[in-house]
């Protein structure tokens, strides 16, 4: 199995999309990436516009090559509703639009679905199903909360199964601070797990200590439940440029159990590039 980051955080945009390549089919999960309309009360940066021009190519071409294409949610950064032709004569299996989801997210999945129907293979509803293509399977969790309440709807996790490896996508949980959204990590047993980190540029304003305690907590637990090798941990945590210090009992445990904690980039071999983070410095710089 394969995995391959496409887009994130801590590679210039807001994104989790990703390419995982099994024995016997391709799987583009949350095909899209978008920017922060505005920080430190500023607009995207030139640089920022770029970078987001490369990754939706990147996006583009990996759809041409996919055979299932996943929507884990209803956020612009994990779909795109101007690109449905990346749907083209492929399979879809989508967070179900009307069930467990919030009224901006329901809106714009009844409007996508329709503009996606006519042009897709296969659309099929994800929550809590199972789906097997040739030897490779496909498990969706039953909707968690996105983040650590139900004010922005749910998301679906995946568990994609090839052989004896296994790969977790978690979505937007924010650090996984949730039992059920940790319980379907530790439950799968990945090798690889791409968790969404806890959202540590917004501490003690819309995501407070407790959030970012119960997240290390479980993140240590997931640790040492499972025989993960890797942990990528990303999105939401990599738009904080001190995001190291707050999750250092987690490198700890990785270090202790010999798994690897990093970030998208990192797992690709790049530098991180936290363009959103670094916004103001790149207004002054240029």
């Amino acid at each position: 199995m394969k995995i391959i980051p496409l887009a994130s955080d801590s590679m210039g945009t807001r994104s989790m999309a990703t390419l995982v390549i099994t024995s016997g089919v391709h799987i583009l999960i949350d095909p899209s990436a978008a920017l922060g309309p505005r920080r430190y009360k500023l607009q995207p940066h030139e640089s920022e516009l770029l970078q987001l021009q490369e990754h939706k190519k990147r996006i583009e071409d990996a759809a041409l090559e996919s055979d299932v294409l996943i929507v884990t949610h209803y956020h612009f950064d994990h779909y795109d509703l101007s690109k449905v032709d990346m749907f083209s004569n492929k399979t879809a299996l989508v967070k179900h639009p009307l069930e467990n989801i919030n009224k901006s997210q329901k809106n714009r999945a009844d409007y996508f679905i329709k503009q996606m129907r006519p042009v897709t293979e296969v659309v099929e509803y994800a929550d809590g199903q199972s789906f097997d293509v040739g030897a490779t399977n496909i498990c969706f969790s039953q909707p968690v909360y996105h983040g650590t309440n139900n004010r922005l709807g749910c998301v679906v996790e995946v568990a994609i199964s090839d052989r004896d490896q296994v790969f977790v996508f978690t979505s937007d949980v924010e650090g996984a601070g949730i039992d059920a959204q940790a319980n379907f990590i530790i439950q799968n047993q990945p090798d690889v797990a791409y968790i969404d980190g806890p959202m540590t540029y917004m501490l003690g304003y819309r995501y407070s200590y407790a959030s970012l305690k119960a997240s290390i907590d479980h993140l240590i637990q997931i640790i040492e439940k499972t025989s993960l090798k890797t942990i990528i941990l990303d999105h939401h945590l990599l738009r904080d440029l001190k995001w190291k210090k707050h999750i250092v009992p987690v490198f700890d445990a990785g270090a202790e159990h010999n798994v690897r904690v990093l970030t998208a980039a990192e797992y690709c071999g790049m530098e991180n590039s936290m363009l959103e983070a670094r916004r103001k410095e790149l207004y002054q710089e240029h």
